[in-house]
């Protein structure tokens, strides 16, 4: 997979751009606030519908404007398909494939397939378990698109039930039966989609388990054991079918009932949960050294792309200002690693921070003028 072309209308600082790209490896260059990232950042926004800088869409549409487009042309499988993507914040998306409308801008993914190493992985690691669900569930809505349908759904179910949860604390006592039946319909919703995301989780981090030691043995070799596995204060039995961890989420929302209405908030469920990293049998997050952390972040990008490239297809590869963030030994074994891909696009401030073996096509960017060689 490749991205032959990109197109872009008031994204961040491009007003407007076209720019043509090659397989293999490509490099951008440019001081900071010159642009570059917002370039492959347009990339990932195709691939995920999220940004991996920001939580938010309104910073990626330029000033004065109301919306932004982004346009990729793809090579997958020798053919070649058109996505594009119309960010309007605080409305829906829109979305087109080969120029036809679809129904629901997320029934675009899937097409575009990326893995994005950045700064921000460190806060993957170190920071909030938000960061390491983000990071499992960006992952599974590119190998199963439909589960983006999953989340959303979840997130809608939640959203409710906090909403009721909320005006409960006040009205309970006075209709105490109504608004634990009411609430009831909400907990098997949450149940049932609830149930769907962690079974996903768990068959996902299965699959990345042994590729995640793989990697942090080719790069900090001597350095572990690493251990990967998924925290939960609800989940007691992972070896169930998806009705059992349904059944469980049941019993556990149940069972702090009391808790939610005085808190006003759901306390259990997938969005509450985590994904535990573990070096030398202490959490990564706390225990790690800076480099060690580093090495983390970097295996769990490499087993990501691995796990894509199992499915069939190389993704893109994308490193985002990452070199300058690593020792001389950790950017040779990443430069090692990713070499063979099909894509690679690589942002860098200056030319000397990308290792001599990742040469190819190179662009500078200065002042959102981006020009080759």
């Amino acid at each position: 997979m490749h991205v032959r072309r990109l197109h872009l209308v008031n994204f961040r600082s491009y007003a407007a751009l076209d720019v043509d790209l090659s397989p293999g490896i490509t490099t951008f260059v440019g001081s900071n606030g010159q642009g570059k990232t917002n370039l492959v950042e347009s990339i990932v926004y195709v691939a995920t519908h999220g940004s991996h800088r920001v939580a938010s869409d309104t910073p990626l549409v330029a000033n004065g404007a109301t919306q932004a487009t982004i346009g990729i042309e793809v090579v997958r499988d020798d053919r070649s398909v058109t996505v594009e993507i119309e960010i309007n914040p605080g409305r829906s998306n829109r979305a087109r494939v080969n120029r036809s409308p679809v129904t629901r801008a997320r029934d675009a993914l899937g097409i575009v397939r990326v893995v994005v190493f950045a700064p921000e992985d460190l806060s993957m690691v170190k920071g909030d378990p938000s960061e390491r669900r983000s990071f499992l569930d960006d992952l599974l809505v590119q190998r199963t698109p439909r589960l983006a349908g999953v989340r959303s759904d979840y997130d809608r179910v939640l959203k409710q039930r906090n909403a009721l949860l909320k005006s409960a604390q006040s009205a309970r006592r006075a209709n105490a039966s109504a608004i634990d039946g009411t609430l009831e319909v909400w907990d098997g919703q949450l149940a049932r989609f609830g149930s769907e995301i962690t079974a996903a989780r768990l068959e996902l981090i299965d699959a990345l388990r042994p590729r995640v030691v793989e990697a942090y043995e080719g790069i900090a070799a001597g350095r572990g054991p690493v251990k990967i596995d998924y925290s939960s204060s609800w989940l007691e039995d992972v070896d169930v079918e998806r009705s059992g961890i349904e059944q469980q989420l049941l019993d556990a929302v149940s069972s702090r009932r009391r808790e939610e209405l005085d808190r006003g908030i759901t306390v259990v469920g997938p969005h509450r949960d985590d994904l535990s990293l573990r070096l030398r049998d202490n959490p990564v997050r706390g225990y790690a050294s800076h480099g060690e952390a580093w090495s983390m972040a970097l295996a769990m990008r490499l087993a990501a792309f691995d796990l894509l490239r199992s499915d069939g297809d190389d993704p893109i590869l994308i490193l985002d200002d990452v070199f300058a963030e690593l020792d001389a030994s950790r950017r040779a074994q990443l430069a090692d690693a990713v070499s063979g891909a099909g894509q690679v696009l690589i942002t860098a401030a200056v030319v000397e921070d990308v290792p001599a073996g990742l040469t190819g096509e190179s662009f500078t960017v200065h002042e959102g003028e981006v020009t080759r060689g």
